[in-house]
């Protein structure tokens, strides 16, 4: 009777089925294409930040046609702060006047006098904080003409309280409450004004 020499013949069968299935790994990763060294990600439509000339930084937002340094940016975010507050004190100066000269009177003496004052008051905040403004270079002009105008404007508000307070039949008051809406209404032109001339996008 002849004797096997391997005992176990089906062992080798596992270590010839790993190898065959390493050497096919091979064969096909080497067949793959290889990626292009050109290939780019697509950019965006916007710019966030670009480096100028000194370290100074711009802005390009969507709809502007262009950059708008950091600087000058932060400054029409407060212009337009302060001009949206100013247009918000116009709107309570005129309707409490109105309801003050209502026949029959819509808003009583006292009512009338605390939210001038409180009007008066917040005109006068808004005016400082123009003046204390720095303005970019280029937009000096535009500061002067800024304040001045908010400086007209906390005038006026003040005059009304005034002439609501005084003996007058109204006139003295009605006058002055023209007069603030005139001054922010010369506000919101200097806004746009400075807006043009450092290059950012009209206020939609």
């Amino acid at each position: 009777m002849a004797v096997n020499p391997d005992p176990k013949p089906g062992r080798w069968i596992l270590p010839l089925v790993i190898l065959g299935m390493i050497a096919f790994t091979y064969f096909f990763v080497r067949s793959l294409p290889e990626a292009s060294p050109d290939t780019t990600l697509a950019a965006g439509d916007t710019t966030p930040t670009t480096a100028g000339e000194g370290g100074a930084t711009s802005t390009t937002a969507p709809g502007q046609g262009g950059t708008i340094p950091d600087e000058a940016a932060a400054y029409i975010g407060e212009l337009d702060r302060i001009n949206g507050e100013f247009q918000a004190l116009n709107a309570e100066l005129v309707a409490v006047n109105s309801g003050f000269d209502a026949d029959p009177r819509e808003i009583e003496f006292g009512d009338a006098e605390a939210r001038m004052t409180a009007v008066a008051t917040s005109a006068q905040s808004l005016s400082d904080q123009t003046a204390a403004l720095v303005p970019p270079a280029g937009l000096e002009a535009n500061q002067e003409a800024l304040a001045a105008a908010a400086s007209l404007a906390a005038r006026a508000a003040g005059e009304a309280v005034t002439g609501l307070q005084s003996a007058d039949p109204g006139d003295l008051r009605r006058a002055a409450v023209t007069a603030f809406t005139g001054a922010v209404t010369d506000f919101d032109v200097e806004v746009e004004n400075a807006r043009t001339a450092a290059g950012a996008a009209p206020d939609a």
